[in-house]
């Protein structure tokens, strides 16, 4: 039985598999050996691994590719490391620093998923000759009923919502959902884990990564100073209402929705609300100016069964999530003169921009994922969103 839905046996089917290191790809090439695929192992060394060697949480790095390694001598499949060390630094690592730069908050992980990993990792394994690339995500992926080609396919959410990437991969085009498999959508983690314990997999037991690769201890500020050493660029914590109430050294380290670290003390409590990167300005407020009902997007990628236009321009019913750890909530899509947005039924806080806006049919775990853009601006409420614009349209004191 071919479970890649590919109309020929496993044995005459040759699948690459992206192995980061971890159970999850790891597992995945276990089991399409198992069912008798033609299995290959692909690692991209992303960056400078001598110095993440040792370092716990990493992927794609020098333990992480050793430990791919070994799987596949487990396994008995071929293992091959590709240096993608300057496509990666072009295509993730300075737009990531030039966004944290510009006041926005960026999302790495899915500008990876679009550049190395589903673009230039998913030639060469066409230049293989592989029928498919399988990673380790957990997302669903089976062929759409309602397609006029029978050989598209449609994302979906996993059995495993606590695992749920789908947010990560809202970017992933229909030419390359239609060649890549997801064999772990349908599994809960606990057994991945168990079915690594059963292959005798080296990695069974290794902790899940959980920094960004490339920043250590999730300290974003070391990494973006050391890519752009003027970044750091001091300047004025100003209330929505104007009052200058201190100073900072640097809006990247802020963020949407900051409370702690503020270094103000005003008897209330204040909130990030909006980074203003060309005035060099942390503006702060009550928790209520957080409140956002409206995200405008760019960069959108649609993958419904019909055209963005077509299925927005009267308004389009679905469930948006803003934020990787939220569930999906009641939204409306929207394509008209003033550009893609979305209107959020139930208002959300710290919404930056640079992040996803997800959109799918439905909130359960078997909903599908229609695609989504990144957050342009944000409207708040009326009363903050009326204070913000003055304020940005007042001087700047020198």
């Amino acid at each position: 039985m071919n479970t890649l839905d590919f109309d020929k046996r496993p044995e005459d089917t040759r699948v690459v598999v992206a192995m980061s290191g971890g159970v999850d790809s790891s597992v995945v090439a276990g089991l399409l050996k198992r069912q008798g695929y033609d299995v290959l192992g692909i690692t991209l060394q992303l960056y400078d691994h001598g110095a993440a060697v040792h370092r716990a949480g990493s992927c794609c790095a020098g333990q992480d590719i050793d430990d791919a390694r070994r799987v596949c001598e487990t396994l008995g499949i071929p293992h091959y490391v590709l240096d993608y060390e300057r496509r990666f630094r072009e295509t993730v690592i300075n737009p990531f620093a030039e966004a944290y730069v510009a006041g926005e908050t960026p999302i790495p992980c899915v500008a990876c998923n679009q550049t190395v990993k589903f673009a230039d990792l998913l030639a060469t394994a066409r230049e293989l000759g592989a029928d498919a690339l399988a990673t380790g995500h957990y997302i669903r992926s089976r062929p759409n009923p309602t397609a006029d080609n029978p050989n598209r396919r449609a994302l979906y959410r996993p059995v495993d919502s606590d695992r749920d990437q789908s947010w990560f991969l809202f970017a992933t085009t229909q030419e390359q959902i239609d060649y890549l498999r997801f064999p772990l959508g349908g599994m809960p983690k606990a057994e991945v884990r168990k079915l690594a314990e059963e292959m005798g997999l080296v990695v069974a037991n290794k902790a899940d990564s959980q920094d960004i690769c490339f920043v250590p201890q999730g300290k974003y500020a070391d990494i973006i100073t050391k890519i752009k050493p003027n970044a750091a660029l001091a300047g004025d914590i100003v209330h929505l209402d104007g009052r200058v109430l201190g100073r900072h050294d640097g809006i990247l380290h802020y963020t949407i929705g900051q409370r702690k670290g503020l270094g103000v003390a005003t008897g209330e409590p204040l909130y990030v609300v909006y980074l203003d990167a060309r005035g060099r300005r942390v503006i702060v407020g009550p928790k209520e100016a957080l409140d956002t009902h409206r995200v405008y997007l760019r960069d959108v990628n649609w993958i419904g069964d019909r055209s963005l236009e077509a299925d927005a321009g009267q308004g389009f019913e679905c469930f948006a999530k803003v934020r990787s750890t939220r569930p999906p909530t009641p939204a409306v899509l929207h394509c008209d003169e003033r550009g893609v947005y979305v209107d959020l039924t139930v208002g959300e806080a710290g919404v930056a921009p640079g992040q996803a806006c997800v959109l799918y049919s439905a909130e359960g775990p078997d909903a599908r994922v229609f695609g989504g853009g990144f957050i342009d601006r944000s409207e708040r409420a009326a009363d903050a969103e009326a204070s913000l614009k003055a304020l940005l349209s007042a001087p700047v004191a020198a």
